[in-house]
């Protein structure tokens, strides 16, 4: 079954926001998908080798693909890819680390070195599977070592902050407002704020960017967006990167 658990965390601007924690069945399944592209992976350089390259020439890159392809596939999607795989991004997860923030590459590469050990036994993901059942975060012995949790994405944001920047256009006028006001600590909470949305529960995001555009709004002159909160704080971040 399915868990529903959730993870109270506070921000750095005191708020209190509830993340959804991704219980054992969707990691399974997301780490299947991901099981089998990396098989798919690893037989096409397998095939490759034993057809160009002698045996014993074969067996020794064929180990060192092996362990690029287990450790590096997950290591380059959750750093470059906001937290998610393939198999996560079919399933709605992201890896963040305990606070909500992105992971990082050094969490990343400390939650897929244990990952060796989570595998076993080999394929059945029981020792991981196990360990997720026990804790109270659910999170497998990479998770634990690495600081990092692995939380379910509200379903219209699964394509995260992309989707907005590409998709929806920022506030009209934006490039003409005065953000001088704006200082460099309010520029990190909202930056803070459009990295994590993603993984904050919908009640808990709302009242985060409503505080956090209300406290914005009287520092920025020209703005005439009053009712989208996050479409504004995209607009300030939009407005201030444009300024150097």
């Amino acid at each position: 079954m399915e868990y529903e658990d959730t993870l109270t965390v506070t921000t750095p601007e005191g708020l209190e926001v509830e993340l959804a924690l991704a219980g054992v069945g969707s990691r399974f399944a997301s780490a299947l998908i991901d099981f089998l592209l990396e098989l798919g992976a690893f037989a096409a350089v397998a095939v490759l080798l034993f057809r160009f390259a002698s045996e014993a020439v074969a067996v020794a890159i064929g180990s060192l693909a092996f362990f690029a392809v287990v450790f590096g596939y997950h290591v380059l999607f959750e750093t470059l890819a906001s937290g998610r795989s393939p198999g996560k991004r079919a399933l709605g997860l992201r890896v963040v680390r305990l606070g909500g923030a992105p992971v990082r590459f050094k969490d990343s590469a400390i939650r897929n070195i244990v990952r060796l050990v989570d595998l076993l036994p080999p394929v059945t993901y029981g020792l991981g599977a196990a360990v997720i059942l026990l804790t109270r975060r659910n999170q497998r012995l990479g998770d634990l070592a690495a600081g990092t949790i692995v939380v379910r994405v509200r379903r219209g944001d699964r394509r995260g902050r992309a989707r907005t920047e590409a998709d929806e256009a920022l506030p009209e006028g934006v490039e003409r407002w005065d953000v001088s006001g704006v200082s460099s600590e309010d520029l990190v909470a909202v930056r803070r704020f459009l990295d994590r949305r993603a993984a904050i529960e919908a009640a808990a995001r709302s009242r985060l960017a409503a505080e956090l555009a209300g406290r914005l709004r009287p520092k920025v002159a020209g703005s005439a967006d009053n009712g989208a909160d996050e479409r504004f704080l995209e607009g300030v971040a939009a407005a201030k990167a444009a300024r150097g």
